[in-house]
């Protein structure tokens, strides 16, 4: 009976592994990233980040942030044709964004965008072009108020993870 039921949990564990792969790895670009994907089926993932953004403006500004999406791969039916030995995809997603920039002294929330384009090779490996958007308030100690600008420059980010 044990037997059996290991081998029920076993099974069902890879079907769940094969039909929700994940993702870790780093995006570089406009600061440094971690980087983790979850898919739902083959449509659908959410994509967790926390990175290391770099403002420019009076010097550099560091600080950390996360973001949060959930992504529709290959919206609207469109795929890219060209998949030889690998797969394109392209997706976009929304979300949420949040941080703080330390010697700014300010930190930032709001509302995210993630549009992008992967290539996942034969083997457990992906790269990506990443472009996560933020619309939101900066929020300065002091009690200031104001848009937060650098968010919607947010550069294009390059993607490389294992998938699992």
């Amino acid at each position: 009976m044990k037997k059996l039921l290991f081998i029920a949990v076993l099974a069902l564990a890879s079907i769940t592994a094969y039909t929700q792969p994940r993702a870790i790895g780093a995006n570089l670009g406009g600061g440094i990233g971690f980087s983790y994907q979850h898919g739902f089926g083959e449509s659908n993932m959410l994509d967790i980040a926390a990175y290391t953004p770099i403002a420019v403006g009076r010097g550099q500004v560091w600080g950390i942030g996360a973001t949060i999406t959930y992504d529709w791969i290959d919206p609207f039916g469109a795929t890219v044709p060209w998949n030889e030995k690998g797969e394109w995809h392209w997706y976009m997603g929304v979300g949420g964004d949040g941080g703080y920039f330390f010697n700014a002294n300010y930190g930032w929330v709001g509302a995210a965008g993630h549009f992008g384009i992967e290539y996942d090779f034969w083997f457990p490996f992906q790269l990506s072009l990443d472009w996560r958007p933020s619309i939101g308030v900066a929020l300065a100690n002091g009690g200031g108020v104001a848009f937060n600008t650098p968010g919607l420059y947010q550069g294009i980010t390059l993607g490389v993870r294992y998938k699992f």
